[in-house]
């Protein structure tokens, strides 16, 4: 009997000490908010990724979840999204094109809280204006691009060629054929066949700009029927089939990459992006051996280069938006950019975005691509992107609503002139028919 009547005194006192420790110390579980975030699978953004926890350890109430996507894939899935109001993503991972045409549509809340210590002065002017409405920040670039020449030293001089700093597209073209060695696996160049208008169509239309072509005149006329495009995709066909890798026609960015790193590409001619990756020995074999270059011209006054962010930014739809201002300030910070230096190195940080980091000397020293990225940005020219007079903005786009689906419609016409499935002429007619429809049903031509 006094045994039980222990028991029960100790179950009573443990009882009540529990309760005491729970109001005086136990602290309460953490409310969590989960931020669900699309991406595009480029290898700065898997980086980000697998730096999330550096971000949820000094935010433990928010967690991360990533849908990380093919570049089309991407754009497709955003789009219907944000368009039908889903609700799917908090955070969106997009490009210049889209921001400005969404901000107007109110489909993206402008990022008015990222932060005493963001800096957005620091941001690059041209960056900063393409993901701006009315002076206000609607995203957060991540990683800023031009394009530009990767080559590879040791086989020009091989080949007793000494690349210019501005070359022309004869140059380019005369050198890719005497690169190519195709018993050797070795392509003179390597450039974007994937249909898209992100993928082929950012190439061709950043292509089209330096031999003087455009995509509508200023009575937003399709100019596909004229021989400033019919000289690009022959240009681009012909050099392609003498001197590019087989199966082109399905390569992007992320299949070129592969090829240039594993030693298969003599030049590739693609986002400024890339410097890092094909530069850095964890990933590429010719890391010592890559020269770089402007884009290409023909002597009209316009390279063939481009500007482009990929951004992060918040759809109107989210319930959310304070934790993902959390992590858009967090991703996009110059601290994020000092985290990147800290695990992978200053060659390997988000380039293209701040002015400060191009004034690093750390940076800089490691850095052999970092002046030709920055000239290559401030060369490029949304508001006048064309030799002739264009009623659009955007240099590889044409700022409008209609132009992602005028444009994979034309990726998908100039692919298959790449793959023999199509000539020229009727790619680019198909070209003309299309665009043309499309824009008499949206109410820009009658």
């Amino acid at each position: 009997m006094l045994n039980a009547v222990r028991e029960v005194i100790v179950k009573h006192v443990l009882s009540a000490l529990l309760g005491a420790a729970t109001l005086l110390g136990a602290a309460p579980s953490v409310a969590q908010t989960s931020l669900t975030i699309a991406t595009v699978n480029n290898g700065d953004m898997i980086r980000m990724q697998a730096l999330t926890n550096e971000f949820t350890a000094k935010n433990p109430d928010i967690t991360v979840k990533w849908v990380t996507l093919e570049e089309n894939v991407l754009r497709q899935r955003v789009t219907t999204d944000i368009a039908t109001k889903g609700g799917q993503f908090d955070v969106l991972t997009i490009g210049t094109y889209e921001v400005p045409i969404w901000a107007k549509k109110n489909w993206l809340i402008p990022l008015d809280n990222l932060g005493p210590d963001y800096d957005a002065a620091d941001l690059l002017p041209k960056i900063r204006d393409a993901v701006s409405v009315s002076g206000k920040l609607y995203a957060a670039p991540f990683y800023g691009e031009s394009s530009m020449v990767m080559y590879r030293t040791d086989l020009f001089q091989k080949a007793g060629l000494t690349m210019p700093e501005n070359p022309t597209w004869d140059f380019v073209i005369d050198a890719a054929k005497k690169l190519t060695d195709k018993s050797g696996g070795v392509f003179g160049i390597c450039l974007r066949g994937k249909a898209g208008w992100g993928e082929n169509m950012a190439f061709l239309t950043a292509m089209s700009n330096s031999f003087g072509a455009r995509w509508f005149d200023e009575k937003w006329q399709p100019q596909f029927d004229k021989p400033e495009w019919k000289k690009t995709l022959s240009t681009y066909v012909d050099l392609m089939k003498a001197a590019g890798p087989p199966g082109a026609s399905s390569n992007g960015f992320n299949e070129n990459l592969a090829l240039f790193n594993s030693g298969k590409c003599g030049m590739w001619i693609d986002a400024t992006v890339a410097a890092s990756f094909v530069t850095n020995p964890k990933d590429s074999k010719v890391a010592d051996k890559v020269g770089f270059a402007l884009a290409p011209n023909a002597g009209l006054g316009k390279n063939a280069n481009w500007l482009w962010a990929w951004n992060l930014a918040i759809p109107a739809g989210s319930k959310k938006t304070a934790a993902a201002e959390k992590f858009i300030a967090w991703a996009t910070s110059k601290d994020y950019t000092k985290l990147v230096a800290s695990k992978e190195g200053w060659a390997n940080v988000p380039p293209g975005t701040r002015t400060s980091l191009y004034q690093n000397p750390e940076y800089l020293k490691v850095a052999p691509f970092a002046r030709l990225t920055l000239a290559s940005i401030d060369a490029a020219d949304p508001n006048k992107p064309t030799v002739q007079s264009v009623p659009y903005v955007g240099v590889q786009y044409a700022a409008i609503p209609e132009f992602q689906g005028i444009g994979t419609s034309v990726g998908q016409q100039f692919s298959a002139a790449l793959a023999g499935s199509s000539t020229v002429d009727a790619a680019l007619a198909a070209a003309q028919t299309a665009t043309e429809r499309e824009m008499k049903r949206a109410g820009y031509i009658k």
